[in-house]
């Protein structure tokens, strides 16, 4: 027990010069802020314009128009209305995520293939459009 008490005041005799010498520190002054420095106004992008081949309204076979609908719609929302009836019906394949396993209305639209892949979707889907 003695050992343990001296061993006690002699970590206190350590710590107390520490906790001395942190006091007597004189607190620093905060540095005077610098003035900002002016950069020069960015260039702004210019806006990116669609590309009209792809904002054309075009016209759906009536194979593809029982997926999309039959109003005439740009090449855009074709695939996009497409891939919302995929992500619906659940047609996307659950291991290989690029290949679409296709329903009744799709394998019209995808020539009788009942397995396509994205990509080869896109080609499959341009022949439907007038």
């Amino acid at each position: 027990m003695a050992a343990a008490k001296k061993s006690a005041k002699k970590a206190a005799k350590k710590a107390a010069p520490k906790k001395a010498a942190a006091k007597k520190a004189p607190a620093k002054k905060a540095a005077p802020k610098k003035a900002a420095v002016k950069k020069a106004p960015a260039k702004k992008a210019a806006k990116r314009t669609p590309n009209a081949a792809f904002m054309k309204a075009l016209t759906p076979s009536s194979e593809l128009a029982a997926v999309v609908g039959d109003k005439p719609l740009p090449r855009t929302e074709v695939v996009k209305k497409l891939w919302a009836y995929i992500k619906k019906h659940g047609l996307q394949d659950t291991k290989n995520k690029r290949n679409i396993n296709a329903d009744d209305k799709l394998k019209a639209v995808f020539g009788g293939k009942k397995t396509v892949s994205m990509f080869e979707m896109t080609s499959l889907v341009s022949k439907h459009l007038s």
